[in-house]
């Protein structure tokens, strides 16, 4: 049962995305360049703490 509900969630996900995109391509960029920034500021912070952790805490 877990599964079925885990495929319609995601099968819901890419209707809505594809719907975005076709209605409101800019937009759509601008939530993956929002999406990409996060990461990147993620994966920033992460560098800075084990460098933290590497200079001696």
């Amino acid at each position: 049962m877990a599964v079925n509900a885990k495929k319609i969630a995601v099968y819901v996900l890419v209707v809505f995305a594809l719907y975005v995109i076709i209605t409101d391509p800019a937009k759509a960029a601008d939530y993956v360049q929002i999406g990409f920034e996060g990461i990147s500021d993620a994966a920033k912070a992460i560098g800075d703490f084990m460098t933290w952790i590497a200079d001696g805490a």
